[in-house]
């Protein structure tokens, strides 16, 4: 597998000496484009979008880092443009003093790392981990996960893209001896405008996790290859299955159940619909010599079975992927919530547990909770909702930027009309 140095040579970058060239190197370079608000600035949020920009009268190549001001033609802050994606601004700094250089670039990342290393202690439970959470971590439009010797980096806006090489020698530094993989998903290219060409993904490789071993196929499957936000959801649903008979739905790549068959539930079901992470699924029970039955099927003619054939779980999760990224399509989205919860609750024995998740950043916690209401409801059950959770703190959100705070984790205990044995 290529470095990044290799994977970015590959492409169509500055040579390596002047990566960061699109970001301003030096106080006395030359100034900056700016791109004027047809607004006054009155929010702290990094995005800003299209209609509340006056377009550049001198063409910007997308991404380009730029000064912003707004309607008076005061300046507010410095950043990425894109005139052709619906986020037009991405704010990287409101201090006048700061340029957005090679150094800026590095402070960042060391910060992020900092994080995870000094203060979260995560290489204390796992070598795989979010390094970087995007806003989160005040870097706009990247993403950057850790698997062992294996750093992913996902591009989510042109800017980050054309900072690529400067991205990728700074963590190698931080990383010495690590590989790294970068791709943007295709949906992301066209909005943003850019051409990403990444190599075949690199090979699959083992990474710890509380103690026990899971087979990451890096940059491949859903997100960037493994869902380490779930980490300590998972712990946790490992330390409540201990003799329990356990159901993980959309299990991916075995996660949860892989925990709760390695922390004592006397039998596990792992049920997902795509071949390929079953595989992977049953290479990590493997691992942890788990025994766990492993089934290839949709949920909803296998929980409509279950059903019918009276089939109850101590231990229910429920993790499905995301269901849109599509403001348009929320209504859908909350539809889907509400028919695989209502299913699944059916099987969940009298008193027993139900783990219940959703990824879709676009729905809000409310709307979840108000689906899973009704859901119950229609399913003759109630529900006792024990704790609400999220992602792990390597996935942090500013207070101000809520749209970081995407996984909504639900716990409950179910009565109602299910067996209750």
């Amino acid at each position: 597998m290529e470095t990044a140095r290799g994977l970015d040579a590959a492409a169509d970058p500055p040579p390596a000496s002047t990566a960061g060239a699109e970001a301003r190197p030096a106080a006395d370079a030359a100034p900056l484009p700016v791109v004027k608000l047809k607004i006054e600035r009155r929010s702290a949020h990094p995005w800003i979008f299209q209609k509340m920009v006056e377009r550049p009268s001198t063409r910007l190549p997308p991404g380009s880092v730029v000064d912003i001001h707004d309607r008076a033609g005061l300046w507010v802050g410095r950043g990425f443009y894109n005139g052709h994606s619906r986020i037009s601004l991405r704010v990287l700094t409101t201090r006048p003093e700061e340029a957005v250089d090679a150094a800026f670039f590095r402070r960042r990342l060391e910060r992020a790392v900092r994080l995870r290393r000094e203060l979260l202690r995560l290489e204390d439970v796992s070598n795989a981990f979010r390094l970087v959470h995007s806003e989160g971590d005040e870097l706009s439009g990247l993403v950057v996960d850790r698997f062992g010797p294996v750093l992913v980096l996902e591009y989510f806006a042109a800017g980050m893209w054309r900072q690529r090489n400067l991205i990728t020698e700074t963590l190698l530094d931080l990383f010495p001896g690590s590989q790294c993989y970068g791709f943007a998903e295709e949906h992301v290219q066209k909005q943003e405008s850019f051409d990403c060409r990444p190599p075949a993904p690199p090979e699959p490789t083992i990474i710890t996790e509380h103690g026990l071993r899971f087979r990451v196929a890096p940059g491949q499957g859903h997100k960037t290859g493994f869902f380490a936000d779930q980490r300590d959801n998972r712990q946790r649903l490992g330390e409540l299955s201990v003799g329990k008979r356990v159901l993980d739905l959309c299990c991916n790549s075995g996660g949860f159940a892989v925990h709760a068959k390695a922390r004592g539930a006397a039998e596990v079901i792992g049920l997902d619909v795509d071949e390929q992470v079953l595989e992977l699924a049953k290479q990590n029970g493997n691992l942890n010599q788990a025994r766990i039955r492993w089934v290839q099927s949709d949920l909803f003619p296998w929980l409509r079975d279950a059903v019918a054939n009276g089939q109850s779980f101590d231990v229910v999760v429920l993790d499905p992927a995301k269901q849109t990224r599509d403001r348009e399509e929320v209504p859908l989205a909350l539809k889907r919530y509400f028919d695989m919860n209502k299913l699944a609750l059916q099987v969940v024995r009298d008193g027993g547990l139900f783990l219940t998740c959703s990824c879709t950043g676009l729905v809000s916690e409310d709307d979840f909770l108000e689906s899973l209401r009704r859901a119950a409801w229609q399913a003759g059950r109630t529900l006792q909702v024990l704790q609400l959770s999220g992602a792990a703190p390597d996935h942090p959100f500013l207070a101000h930027v809520r749209e970081g705070r995407y996984l909504k984790a639900v716990w409950c205990r179910v009565g109602g009309t299910a067996p209750a044995s």
